[in-house]
C-alpha cells in the first residue's frame, strides 16, 4: 500500500516510499537513510520509533506516529479479512504490531503467512523478531537463521549481528543487564586500547544502529551505543545515552553505572575544541528519510502556550542571499508564546549567562558537530535573569520572533524566556 502524506512533518516517520530489503524488522513505510547517522539525530528517531508502543493513557495523548500506524494496521486487517492481502503486506501488518507492542496479534499474523511462503525474507525476519520480543529466543533464532540465509549481501551483516545477539542472549546463564559482546571488544568507560580499536570493525556504528532501529526499546543496545559513541569521540552523546539507560530503561547494572559517570566527567571536561572529536563519518544527519503530516497538531491557541516540535523549526529553508522560507504552523506561531524542550549551547566561554542556543540534542564537539543554521534557536531570557550552564534537559518558555531579514542574527529567537530542567 501506498498512502498519499504531505511533506511537512512533525516526526520522524513516513508511511508512503517501500524500502529495500531489510532484516530485523521490515515494514515497507519505513524508509531508512544511509547509516551511520549523526548521533543525537540517531537517538531523535529511535525515540519516535520507541514511543510508538506507548498507548495512550488519560495524561498521555496518543502520538501521530502511532496513530497513524494503527490506522495502518486497520487498512491491511481489512484486506486481509477480504482475502487480497500478499505476503508483503503480511509482513507489513507483522511489522506494525510490533511497532505497536501487539507482539502477540504480531504472532498470530506471521505464523500462518510464513508457513504458507517458507522462503519469504521479510516473513522470517519479522518472525524472528516478534518471537524475540515474546521472550522465545530459541524460535527466534531458527527464523533469524533463515533470514540470514535469505538476505540480500547489502544488509547480511546487520542481519547476522542480530542472529549472534539471540544466540548470546539465549545461552544460560540469561543476565538481563550484561553488555552484548557484540564485537569482540571490551569496553572501559568509551574507551578501547589500540588493539581492541583496531578490531573493532569500521562499520560497527552503522551496524548496530540498524539493529537499534529494529529493537528501540532495548535498553543493552542502548548502552552498547554510548560506549560507541564515546569510543568515535563523542563523550556527550554517549554519556546522555547511558543516562537513558538509568533513567528510562531502569538499568541497574554496577558497570553501567560505573561507566555512566566516567563518561559524565569526561563530558564535562571536554575542551571547547578538540581536534580529535568524533572521527565517526556520518553518512545522514537522521536515520529515518520521511515525516508523519501535519494533520494531528494542535491548533495554535493566540494566547496560551503553544508546544513547539523541533521537527517543525527544521522545516525551514534557507535560500540564496539569506531568503528563509518558514513552514506555515511556524509563521503563525511568530510573536506567540512557546515551549521548547532540548538543550543548552553557551554562547561563549562564560558558564552563566542571560542568552544561549538551544538545540535538539547534546553534541560532544560544537565545532565538529554543530546543527545547521535552522536547527539552532536564541533564547533571551527575561530582563536581569541569568542561567548556568546545564547539561540537562530544558524546558524553554517565551515569545517567538522570527528572523527573516537580518542575516547576522539567529533565524528564531525565543525572548523573555524562563527555562526550567526536565526530564521529559
Amino acid at each position: 500500500m501506498r498512502p498519499h502524506l504531505t511533506a511537512v512533518a512533525v516526526a520522524g516517520l513516513l508511511l508512503a516510499v517501500p524500502a529495500a530489503s531489510r532484516a530485523g524488522l521490515y515494514y515497507s513505510g519505513e524508509e531508512v537513510a544511509e547509516l551511520p547517522s549523526q548521533w543525537r539525530g540517531f537517538l531523535i528517531d529511535q525515540r519516535v520509533l520507541r514511543n510508538i508502543a506507548v498507548k495512550p493513557t488519560g495524561a498521555n495523548a496518543i502520538n501521530p506516529a502511532r496513530k497513524l500506524y494503527e490506522a495502518e494496521a486497520a487498512k491491511l486487517v481489512k484486506a486481509a479479512k477480504d482475502g487480497k492481502i500478499s505476503p508483503d503486506e503480511s509482513a507489513d501488518l507483522g511489522a506494525i504490531y510490533v511497532r505497536l507492542g501487539e507482539v502477540g496479534k504480531a504472532l498470530e499474523v506471521l505464523q500462518p503467512a510464513q508457513r504458507a511462503h517458507p522462503e519469504h525474507f521479510r516473513l522470517n525476519a519479522n518472525l524472528g523478531t516478534a518471537w524475540q520480543l515474546n521472550g522465545d529466543l530459541d524460535q527466534a533464532a531458527a527464523y533469524l537463521q533463515q533470514s540470514v540465509r535469505l538476505a540480500s549481501d547489502k544488509y547480511k551483516k546487520a542481519e547476522e549481528l542480530h542472529f549472534k545477539l539471540v544466540r548470546q542472549r539465549a545461552r544460560p546463564p540469561r543476565d538481563a543487564e550484561k553488555l552484548d559482546d557484540l564485537f569482540g571488544v571490551r569496553y572501559a568507560a568509551g574507551r578501547l586500547d589500540a588493539e581492541q580499536r583496531k578490531a573493532l570493525p569500521d562499520d560497527a556504528p552503522a551496524q548496530l544502529q540498524q539493529l537499534a532501529l529494529w529493537l528501540p526499546a532495548d535498553g543493552r543496545l542502548l548502552w552498547q551505543m554510548g560506549e560507541l559513541a564515546a569510543v568515535n569521540g563523542d563523550t556527550a552523546a554517549g554519556a546522555a545515552m547511558l543516562d537513558g539507560c538509568v533513567t528510562e530503561f531502569g538499568m541497574r547494572s554496577p558497570e553501567l553505572r560505573e561507566h555512566r559517570q566516567a563518561l559524565r566527567n569526561a563530558a564535562d571536561a571536554r575542551p571547547t575544541h578538540d581536534d580529535n572529536a568524533f572521527p565517526l563519518k556520518p553518512r545522514s544527519s537522521r536515520p529515518l528519510v520521511h515525516k508523519i503530516d501535519l494533520v494531528d497538531l494542535p491548533p495554535i491557541d493566540p494566547k496560551g502556550v503553544n508546544v513547539l516540535p523541533w521537527t517543525v523549526v527544521t522545516e525551514t529553508v534557507v535560500g540564496r542571499k539569506f531568503h528563509p522560507s518558514f513552514p506555515k504552523y511556524l509563521k503563525e506561531l511568530d510573536g506567540k508564546q512557546v515551549q521548547l524542550t532540548g538543550y543548552m549551547q553557551p554562547l561563549g566561554e562564560d558558564q552563566e549567562g542571560g542568552a544561549f542556543l538551544m538545540i535538539e540534542y547534546p553534541v560532544g564537539c560544537w565545532f565538529c558537530e554543530m546543527p545547521e543554521v535552522t536547527a539552532i534557536v536564541l533564547v533571551e531570557l527575561a530582563p536581569g535573569k541569568t542561567r548556568e550552564v546545564t547539561r540537562g534537559r530544558l524546558r524553554i518558555t517565551g515569545r517567538l520572533n522570527l528572523n527573516g531579514t537580518d542575516p547576522e542574527n539567529f533565524l528564531y529567537i525565543i525572548k523573555d524566556a524562563k527555562a526550567v530542567e526536565t526530564d521529559e
